[in-house]
């Protein structure tokens, strides 16, 4: 009987497996990809995780805005409404996903909508946590904001990039005199 553990005991006992932990998950986004694994430790202590059900909204445009949303599982459709009142797809995002990022830095209203395709685990991390965490560790809040602006910087030049492709075939198209 020595070694034996009873399953009634084992999982108590028994960690999760290190996959499987919230600070591993944020680890492995580009986000925060420069942090030490105590200061995910920290990070997993300071956001906020809410399960979603399918269907329910995140946010809606024109609602104030304080932080951001990271997908640990599910898909969560971003959405806006054209001047006809349309909804228009913007993006479906899956684990690993973030959006409502511009609102972490400096509140302002959503431009878009954020609705779960499914059950969803999201992650949320809200400005009130950021600027306490300025505060009490400043080096894991500069770590924090530079994997921020790295990302939010990647996005803005990718999105130049769609932009003059869509300017050159849009120059390229026949015009209705030809």
């Amino acid at each position: 009987m020595e070694g034996f553990v009873s399953p009634l005991w084992s999982n108590i006992f028994r960690q999760k497996p290190e996959e499987e932990s919230l600070a591993y998950f944020l680890g492995t986004l580009p986000l925060f990809s420069d942090m030490t694994e105590r200061e995910l430790e920290r990070l997993e202590a300071l956001v906020h995780v809410r399960e979603y059900d399918a269907g329910e909204t995140v946010f809606s445009e024109g609602d104030p805005g304080s932080g951001l949303y990271i997908v640990r599982t599910g898909r969560v459709r971003i959405s806006s409404r054209s001047n006809q009142g349309r909804e228009i797809e913007l993006a479906v995002l899956a684990s690993g996903d973030f959006f409502g990022e511009t609102t972490l830095a400096s509140p302002a209203m959503r431009v878009a909508s954020a609705r779960t395709l499914e059950k969803a685990q999201l992650v949320g991390l809200f400005r009130a946590d950021l600027l306490e965490t300025v505060q009490k560790n400043p080096a894991m809040a500069n770590k924090l904001l530079l994997g921020l602006t790295r990302v939010m910087s990647e996005r803005l030049h990718a999105a130049g990039q769609e932009l003059m492709r869509l300017q050159q075939v849009g120059s390229t198209a026949p015009t209705e005199e030809e």
